[in-house]
């Protein structure tokens, strides 16, 4: 019989567009006080104009979290990419991945590639080409 890797745990990944200029500093400050009292991990990605965070944890925490996310009136449009069951947390301490004007682009690129290592083929191949559409062109 095989081992119990744990409890269940919820992961949702969305997608969002910022209203307006963001206070990056500000979200990422709140953000960390919430989600290490809410027990949730994940990544949280932002190029000033959109947003697509992976969230995961104890499920009525991520989905409190979520609502939150959803009432937050500095982003609109926002579009659930998957909601899955995983037996093991993904990502490890929760992090956010900003890209600014002037950042090396390959080093960036590197960075967050390091921080979705232990996530899914699918949420990894989402946070690839989604960091990589500035890129394109």
């Amino acid at each position: 019989m095989p081992a119990i890797t744990g409890v269940c745990m919820l992961q949702i990944v969305y997608i969002s567009s910022a209203v307006g200029a963001i206070d990056t500093a500000a979200i990422l400050a709140a953000s960390r006080r919430n989600n290490a009292r809410d027990g949730l991990t994940g990544l949280l990605y932002t190029n000033g104009k959109r947003f697509l965070q992976a969230l995961e944890g104890d499920a009525a925490n991520v989905e409190r979290a979520l609502a939150r996310i959803t009432a937050d009136p500095r982003h609109r449009a926002m579009v659930t990419l998957s909601c899955r069951d995983v037996g093991a947390r993904e990502f490890g301490d929760w992090a956010m991945a900003e890209r600014v004007a002037g950042d090396d682009a390959d080093a960036f690129m590197e960075r967050v590639r390091a921080l979705v290592a232990g996530a899914a083929p699918s949420v990894r191949a989402t946070f690839d080409g989604f960091v990589q559409l500035p890129r394109a062109g």
